[in-house]
């Protein structure tokens, strides 16, 4: 798979092409199993990761296009498509609980370094103040 660098996603994908918004963190390309599926893919902290390679481009954790009627998975790593295991309902259903955990402890967490910093910024407020 190829690597495509673009602000917005074209309307029409090419087969083999991973589109990359920086701008809007995002790609997408056309699923891996030729249905023709166009697939999206937020990039952050609680999403994807994305890495450009010498050999190509880099998604990380894999694709779960449980939502397509095709429900592919696989991962895409230095430009190829490594196949996965088809999940069952249970095991998507777990994957995504365990996804929504992650996103909760991260947000957690950030709010817990902010909330800090605000205490610590108030408090040299209030020292130079009085």
């Amino acid at each position: 798979m190829k690597l495509q660098r673009t602000v917005q996603i074209p309307k029409d994908l090419e087969p083999g092409v991973l589109y990359l918004s920086e701008e809007f963190e995002f790609t997408a390309h056309l699923c891996a199993c030729g249905c023709g599926s166009k697939i999206r893919i937020p990039l952050g902290p609680t999403e994807w990761e994305f890495t450009d390679t010498k050999g190509g481009p880099t998604l990380f954790p894999s694709v779960g296009n449980w939502q397509q009627k095709c429900q592919s998975h696989y991962f895409i790593t230095r430009g190829e498509i490594r196949w996965m295991a088809k999940w069952s309902p249970e095991e998507i259903a777990e994957g995504r609980r365990q996804e929504e955990a992650r996103r909760q402890s991260y947000y957690d967490e950030l709010y817990r370094e902010q909330n800090l910093l605000k205490r610590v910024w108030n408090w040299l407020k209030g020292l130079f103040s009085s």
